[in-house]
C-alpha cells in the first residue's frame, strides 16, 4: 500500500530519527510512504485569525497534491495544522473560496489526513501489528506523553479522547511494552513559551516528568518532536529518556536504522 507523505521541515533536521525509523518501519509493515514533491513548511502553528488564509496555502496545497486522496504526517504540529486546514476547507466556505482565488485552482476536500499512528490502529490493527514483533519490549514499563496538538480541538482532528486518549497505550502494548498511564500525558509540554518563559515551560516539564515518574515509568515516547526537546533539554530535576515513537517501532520489529 502507498500513502501520500508530508514528512515536514523538522523530520529533515532535528526530528531525522522519527523520519527515518517511520520509513524503515513502514516498509517492513508492508506499505510505502511516498514523499510528496516540493511540499512546503506546514506554519508550524495554527493561525487564530479566521480570516488568515495565506499561512494556512501550504497545507492546501499537500492536501491537493496527495494521492488516492490519503495524507500520512508523522509530526503532531502538521498533522495538527493540515487536518485542521481540510476540515476548515470543508466547513468554511469564505475560507475555501479565498484560498482558490489566491491558488487560482480548486480541491474538492476529500484527502484523508491520517498520522502514522492512526493507519497503524485503523488501517492495519494493533492486533496484526503485534503478530509481527520480533522483538517484544517486555519488561519496559514506558508513558506515552500526548501533548495538546495531537489532541486538541478534538472535533477537528478526531484523533482520540482528548481527555483520556489510549491510542499511544495500545499501540505500546502490541509492542509487547508496559503502558504507564499519568496524570499530565496530554497536557501540553510548554515548548511554545521555552524562548519566551523558560521558567515556564521548565515547570511544565518538570510536572510531566514527576508525575510520570511517580506513576512508575521508566522511559516516555511521544509523536511531537517539540515535546520531546522540551522534555529532554528543559529537564532540570528529575529525568526520563525520551523516544519517539517510530524509534520503538523499528526495535520492535527488529529493525536496525541508522
Amino acid at each position: 500500500m502507498i500513502y501520500s507523505y508530508y514528512p515536514g521541515c523538522t523530520l529533515k533536521d532535528r526530528a531525522k530519527r522519527l523520519d527515518a525509523c517511520a520509513r524503515a518501519s513502514a516498509a517492513a509493515l508492508g506499505m510505502e510512504l511516498k514523499e510528496l514533491p516540493q511540499w512546503q513548511c506546514c506554519g508550524a502553528v495554527y493561525p487564530q485569525a479566521s480570516d488568515e488564509i495565506a499561512s494556512r496555502l501550504s497545507a492546501v496545497r499537500a492536501l491537493m497534491n496527495a494521492e488516492e486522496g490519503r495524507l500520512v504526517t508523522m509530526c503532531s504540529a502538521c498533522h495538527h495544522v493540515i487536518k485542521r486546514t481540510n476540515y476548515d476547507w470543508n466547513q468554511d466556505e469564505h475560507f475555501r473560496v479565498s484560498a482558490e482565488n489566491y491558488m487560482k485552482e480548486t480541491y474538492d476536500g476529500s484527502t484523508k489526513v491520517m498520522h502514522f499512528l492512526e493507519v497503524l490502529r485503523d488501517e492495519i490493527g494493533f492486533a496484526e501489528l503485534a503478530k509481527k514483533v520480533v522483538n517484544p519490549l517486555k519488561g519496559r514499563k514506558i508513558g506515552a506523553f500526548y501533548g495538546c496538538m495531537v489532541l486538541r480541538p478534538g472535533k477537528e482532528l478526531a484523533f482520540d479522547d482528548p481527555e483520556n486518549p489510549k491510542i499511544m497505550e495500545d499501540f505500546l502494548r502490541a509492542l509487547g511494552a508496559e503502558p504507564v498511564k499519568y496524570a499530565y500525558r496530554n497536557e501540553c509540554c510548554g515548548a511554545y513559551v521555552a524562548l519566551e518563559d523558560k521558567s515556564a515551560a521548565q515547570a511544565q516539564v518538570d510536572r510531566a516528568l514527576h508525575s510520570a515518574i511517580s506513576a512508575g515509568a521508566q522511559e516516555l515516547v511521544t509523536a511531537c518532536p517539540l515535546c520531546r526537546y522540551n522534555l529532554v533539554e528543559n529537564a532540570v530535576g528529575e529525568a526520563l529518556p525520551v523516544k519517539y515513537f517510530t524509534e520503538l517501532l523499528a526495535e520492535a520489529l527488529g529493525l536496525e536504522v541508522a
